[in-house]
Formats: C-alpha cells, structure tokens, sequence
C-alpha cells in the first residue's frame, strides 16, 4: 500500500507479517473462513459484530466487509500466547 496507507497501526508480531501481507484491502465477511481458515468463522463475528465487540466493520450496499487494517488490529489485541 502506498504510504502504509490500510495498514495496521499497531506493530504486529513478526510471525503475521506474511498474513497481513496475503490479505486484501477489504476482506468480506462472508469470505473470512478463506483468509482465516479454522481461526474465525462468518457467524462468530456477525456474532460479535451484533454485541459491538467485533472488529469495526464496513458496509457496502447489504455486504459487510472489514479493512485489513481494522481486522489486524483487533486480532491482534485478541492473541493470547499460551504455552
């Protein structure tokens, strides 16, 4: 991206980079499970999204999608490392 313009503003750990950097500018809800397989599901965060706890959204016409930058920060303040 341009200027580090739709990029997270939190600094990632260095094990997401490549995630980050696969993912499109806008990734739609209905098509998370293909970006994030096995992690987080369309209706966990429509779930979420409903009690005001997911990541912010956008709205385009009836689809709900997320910008990357939105999705990665709010993941990110969502990993728990267990050991």
């Amino acid at each position: 991206d341009r200027k580090g313009q739709n990029m997270p503003t939190k600094e990632l750990p260095p094990d997401l980079t490549s995630l980050i950097e696969s993912l499109p500018p806008i990734i739609p809800r209905c098509k998370i499970e293909e970006y994030l397989p096995g992690l987080i599901s369309r209706g966990y965060l429509a779930n979420l999204d409903s009690s005001g706890q997911g990541p912010k959204k956008i709205r385009i016409g009836s689809k709900v999608g997320y910008l990357r930058s939105d999705l990665m920060d709010w993941l990110v303040r969502r990993i728990h490392h267990v050991s």
